[in-house]
């Protein structure tokens, strides 16, 4: 994130508003071998870089806060890794990925300017491209490896990009087993989800919401009959069955790769299976019936 010297975010009811000029970056890369791995926040510094014989660059994807609203910019790294290019039309490559127990091989597809609204549009359908993850809530964590517990806020406060920082909950880490299998699977669903499965979202007609919020089961699957999924469901008749994670569209869609089926149905080629795994669990130990 970079916001313009002597500008600062502004904050309405939670939301943050960001000044003209406010840079988003994000960088696409896999590890290609067992010593590839993440960065963690303590390896990020003014000279850091990563170890290319171990990772390979895929994409570089800018969201630019013009007057007129949000611009996206998906640059694509060339096959020697010195350069990436702006490829407005998206393109593909064919990907080796090193997962935790073995090589994948599957094709990456790099959005084009007008498949970038297909999630950005957080308001559905007249609303501009927004941030997905650069908001308010997805902000108030502090990173695992981040001792002091200075939450991603806290830094932009201390970086004057924040006037104060809004009254918020911590937002659950997912990957935090001290948490109740319920907040991780919320937080999981609300990361990768609840850009669309909101109330005023892309997938408002599915009345499937995932950002979240507090509301009944019935709202986040639980023994909901789909609405527009079509053969996406699977021949399943709920979004979620308690006790019956293999009878549940929501984990039959995860673990699709078929274009037709998969959730989210942009921006993975390959299931995740950690995410998988989690929600799995979160369906197999709730109680009841859909009788």
């Amino acid at each position: 994130m970079w916001v313009p010297t002597g500008d600062q975010v502004g904050v309405s009811q939670g939301r943050l508003d960001y000044p003209v000029g406010t840079v988003l970056s994000k960088t696409f890369y896999y590890p290609v071998n067992q010593q590839g791995g993440y960065l963690r926040s303590e390896d990020l510094g003014e000279n850091s870089s990563l170890a290319l014989d171990q990772n390979r660059l895929l994409e570089t994807r800018l969201l630019v806060r013009r007057q007129s609203g949000w611009e996206a910019f998906p640059y694509v790294w060339n096959d020697d890794q010195s350069e990436a290019f702006l490829r407005v039309a998206g393109t593909s490559m064919p990907v080796s990925l090193q997962g935790s127990t073995a090589v994948q091989e599957f094709t990456y597809f790099v959005p084009n300017e007008n498949q970038c609204a297909g999630c950005h549009t957080r308001i559905h359908p007249d609303g501009g491209l927004e941030p997905l993850g650069a908001l308010a809530h997805q902000l108030n964590y502090a990173p695992r490896e981040d001792e002091t517990r200075l939450t991603v806020l806290d830094a932009m406060l201390e970086k004057g990009w924040l006037a104060a920082v809004p009254t918020l909950d911590e937002a659950p880490n997912w990957q935090d087993e001290s948490l109740s299998l319920d907040k991780r699977a919320l937080a999981y669903l609300d990361m990768n989800c609840g850009h669309c499965h909101n109330p005023d979202g892309p997938a408002d007609t599915s009345a499937l919401l995932l950002d979240g919020l507090s509301r009944s089961a019935r709202d986040t699957g639980v023994c909901k009959p789909p609405v527009a999924a079509g053969g996406g469901a699977g021949d399943r008749l709920y979004g979620i069955v308690p006790g019956q994670p293999d009878a549940s569209i929501l984990l039959y869609r995860m673990q699709s790769t078929e274009p037709d089926e998969m959730m989210p149905e942009l921006g993975r080629a390959v299931v995740h299976d950690e995410g998988l795994a989690l929600i799995r669990d979160w369906i197999a130990t709730m109680s009841g019936d859909c009788g």
